[in-house]
């Protein structure tokens, strides 16, 4: 399994980026919002998603980790195919994404070209819950606020922690962000012990 490839950005288009490492050139297939951020840059690196079936071996590259997970997200839920998650992420950044998917927008996702009504909300009821749980969605900011920063690896395994004891991640998520705005050098035991006061 390739995690990622680090090289010199050979040619960029807005759909496909070849970087080239130890004198191979690889081709991979990415968003616009990974092209934005390759732009002027002479070298990168691109976490891998490998798409292999019978006839054809596809590399698609992202510029983090969260995208990835975002791409690997919306591909599980049926009748979501690479292309169309591509084009997804080519159309919103993974915060507006995962803002729409958990907030229930189903026409903010139809906007994009490719994604029915159907297929919106089956997003929405598949991908709820799966990305809080996963920290793609970091707590996104209530009516444009700006919220103090949180310790995400704190914030991270204090859900996942809330969320192996049976809690829903989406309240949870809520409530630890909360704690650890409020006193942001909370080690993660005193995070679950005031968050087990709290969720209802």
């Amino acid at each position: 399994m390739i995690e990622y490839i680090r090289g010199e950005v050979a040619e960029l288009t807005p759909a496909l980026a070849t970087i080239e490492t130890g004198g191979v050139g690889y081709g991979l297939n990415i968003s616009l919002n990974t092209y934005s951020a390759l732009q002027g840059k002479k070298e990168a690196r691109l976490y891998v998603y490998e798409a292999i079936r019978e006839d054809a071996y596809v590399l698609y590259g992202f510029y983090n980790k969260k995208e990835r997970e975002m791409f690997e997200q919306l591909i599980s839920v049926s009748g979501v195919g690479a292309n169309t998650a591509r084009m997804m992420l080519s159309g919103m950044s993974v915060s507006e994404l995962c803002n729409a998917i958990s907030t229930g927008n189903a026409r903010l996702i139809q906007s994009i070209k490719g994604i029915g009504k159907m297929t919106a909300q089956r997003i929405i009821v598949d991908l709820r819950d799966k990305i809080v749980a996963l920290g793609i969605a970091d707590e996104i900011p209530a009516g444009g606020s700006v919220q103090a920063p949180v310790n995400n690896a704190v914030r991270d395994e204090a859900v996942a922690a809330l969320t192996m004891l049976g809690f829903a991640p989406a309240p949870t998520q809520k409530v630890v962000v909360g704690i650890l705005q409020q006193q942001p050098d909370l080690p993660v035991e005193q995070v679950v012990k005031l968050a087990l006061k709290q969720i209802k």
